[in-house]
């Protein structure tokens, strides 16, 4: 039999620390680096693949939440890769060299559980598209290819776009991000000139129920909700949401601070399926080595789901077993003289 993706995927999943061909090839009998790169570089594993194992498993729901967001594959030691660029890393706090990938999450409101069901290379030089364009292709697919039911659209920031808020408002679908604290708004119904964010003053019912503003850029009837949440002793954001009718800020903090299961994805992904570690120089086997190490994750995080572990616990299981049968059975029998 041949070389498959469920081949790579197993090696992902149950590798510890080295996830390069090299090391494969050094553990398989059959097949040789040339054998595996090629498979690689001519097989077909698109995020299309990821929807089609995942949406038999995740749980449905009207008021799910969907949430966008980029991270970047740290790649800063190997310019020669394909698909890397120097671009922002949040993580790091700076620009680094590295393969942009932006993704999508669907969180059960009920169960608080969550599953990755698409997500898009940021590669501008072969498609010419925008972190933003993908996002907007990704929520209209789920919507009119995927028919996905959800409610609510959780975002960083960076997606606070008039173009994608207005697109979100189309759907008649909710959606809550922050605000850089330099926007400029108005919250006098145009008695006075924009200002930033930062400079608003908030009465006590305001920081209690939110006001209403106009952003700068916006069409002139257009009027969303802004709220002021408290995330930690030193950090403060300013949400909006075209939801007019949410007047709790302490609401508004619970719905964002979902927002940060992305992160957790993000964290969990990097950590657990090698996805930063492949160094192949072709733009096609790192996208098919993205898209296994989604798969992966899926399939660790259904296995936690099902068993009441977490994907760490799942993981590192691996090498508690490894330990229990060479205590009992070793393969290096320890002696002493």
């Amino acid at each position: 039999m041949g070389f498959t993706k469920l081949d790579y995927c197993q090696y992902l999943l149950s590798s510890q620390i080295n996830y390069t061909l090299t090391n494969l090839a050094e553990h398989l009998e059959n097949f040789s680096h040339d054998t595996i790169n090629r498979y690689l570089r001519s097989e077909r594993i698109t995020p299309s693949l990821l929807w089609d194992n995942v949406k038999h498993i995740l749980q449905r729901h009207e008021n799910a939440y969907l949430i966008f967001d980029d991270t970047v594959l740290d790649k800063r030691y190997a310019k020669k890769i394909e698909l890397t660029r120097r671009q922002y890393s949040g993580n790091e706090h700076r620009v680094i060299r590295g393969i942009g990938l932006v993704s999508c999450i669907y969180v059960n409101p009920e169960t608080s559980q969550f599953w990755v069901i698409d997500y898009r290379v940021y590669d501008p030089d072969s498609d010419g598209k925008t972190k933003l364009e993908h996002v907007s292709e990704m929520i209209s697919s789920l919507v009119t290819h995927k028919q996905l039911p959800f409610s609510t659209v959780l975002m960083d920031s960076w997606y606070a776009t008039q173009k994608l808020m207005q697109l979100i408002d189309n759907l008649h679908k909710v959606y809550y991000c922050p605000l850089k604290r330099n926007r400029l708004v108005d919250d006098t119904g145009g008695i006075e000139k924009y200002q930033a964010i930062e400079h608003l003053v908030w009465s006590q019912p305001e920081i209690e129920q939110g006001k209403v503003i106009k952003i700068k850029g916006f069409p002139g009837d257009k009027k969303v909700k802004l709220f002021r949440v408290i995330v930690s002793t030193d950090k403060t954001e300013f949400v909006v949401t075209n939801d007019k009718t949410q007047d709790s800020t302490d609401v508004v903090q619970q719905v964002c601070a979902i927002r940060w299961k992305i992160e957790e994805f993000h964290r969990e992904i990097k950590q657990l399926t090698g996805v930063e570690a492949c160094q192949c120089r072709k733009a096609r086997i790192q996208r098919h080595h993205i898209g296994c190490a989604m798969l992966v994750w899926l399939r660790l995080k259904t296995f936690a789901y099902q068993t009441g572990r977490t994907i760490y616990q799942l993981k590192h299981g691996l090498l508690c077993d490894y330990l229990i049968q060479q205590l009992k059975s070793p393969v290096i029998a320890m002696t002493l003289a």
